[in-house]
């Protein structure tokens, strides 16, 4: 059975300061129009201006925390990219702040397909996070350490809890108009 290719047709916004990842975001995206910014300033003129379907935010280089605000304010499913500031602190602040993806750029080879799985799993309605700690669990274990999820406890058995409708979902939909108007 032939796979969909979530991708395929997608506007999406790549956010980074170094050419080359921008260059090789744009080649994994087959199927998808790719919009390039190199700093935080284009990409708030871009998330103000153009409608899209994705957003993938550098956290390091285009201080991408702030700028997944904006994407979120905007209505714009969002993955956060990086390389420098993979930490379990960023990693939370992500969640918090409404990304549906983080995504260390180690694991880049892998993204066309990782990116494809999270669409699918958004448009169906289910919990991104889940299928990223299924795919990069083990990655994040070797990076921050067999127990770093025991050093913020509390944080980590409220997301157990409400991972299906977490923080970032509702701070999706706080957004969505079509949610919002309605006093949900």
């Amino acid at each position: 059975m032939a796979r969909t290719n979530h991708l395929a047709g997608k506007r999406v916004l790549i956010v980074d300061d170094e050419e080359d990842i921008l260059a090789t975001l744009a080649d994994l995206l087959e199927g998808a129009s790719t919009d390039p910014a190199r700093d935080n300033a284009a990409a708030l003129r871009k998330i103000r201006q153009n409608r899209y379907d994705l957003a993938i935010l550098d956290i390091m280089g285009v201080d991408g925390l702030s700028l997944l605000e904006e994407t979120v304010a905007a209505g714009i499913p969002t993955v956060m990219l990086t390389a420098h500031a993979v930490s379990a602190q960023t990693l939370m602040e992500s969640i918090r702040k409404g990304a549906i993806a983080y995504v260390p750029k180690e694991t880049l080879a892998d993204l066309a397909d990782l990116l494809n799985d999270l669409l699918d799993a958004h448009a169906r309605g289910e919990p991104s996070w889940k299928l990223l700690f299924d795919r990069l669990g083990e990655f994040f274990d070797r990076r921050f350490g067999a127990d770093w999820q025991a050093k913020d406890a509390a944080f980590w058995s409220e997301f157990s809890r409400t991972h299906e409708v977490g923080k970032g979902i509702q701070a999706r939909l706080m957004h969505d108009p079509r949610i919002r108007d309605k006093g949900v």
